[in-house]
């Protein structure tokens, strides 16, 4: 027993101490993107989606199924905001990639995971969808 007992201990110890590791290296990356990012890399704005913009961009709409299913911007690829990193095979690695969720901060979020990630061309609409309806200088 008392052998039992000092495996699990040992066991315990260890991975408290790799998902410290694990912490620190994710703060690590996150803090390495945010030294050296400028100011608007990352958003879009619904002004800069003309013609040009919107066929040569991926959109993925980052809401729920429903919401999705409801209204989206044309062509746009649901993928939850949640599950981003899962399905990160699924996300262009080349050309535009725009996020969009209501209002922009679900997207804003997963855009955030997703450029930590490696991922630099991906952006979030600001204003998420409501700002496209309202402002996207083109709507198909």
């Amino acid at each position: 027993m008392r052998s039992f007992l000092t495996s699990l201990v040992a066991i315990m110890f260890t991975l408290h101490i790799a998902s410290a590791v694990a912490n620190e290296e994710a703060i690590e990356a996150m803090n390495d993107y945010m030294a050296f990012q400028e100011y608007e890399s990352g958003i879009m704005v619904p002004q800069q989606i003309d013609q040009t913009v919107f066929e040569a961009s991926t959109f993925i709409d980052t809401r729920d199924a429903d919401q999705f299913a409801e209204a989206t911007i044309p062509g746009a690829i649901n993928i939850e905001w949640r599950q981003v990193l899962d399905r990160i095979d699924e996300i262009p690695e080349s050309g535009k990639v725009i996020l969009f969720c209501n209002t922009g901060s679900l997207s804003a979020q997963a855009t955030f995971a997703l450029r930590v990630a490696g991922r630099e061309n991906v952006v979030v609409l600001q204003s998420g969808f409501i700002g496209w309806q309202k402002d996207a200088a083109y709507k198909p």
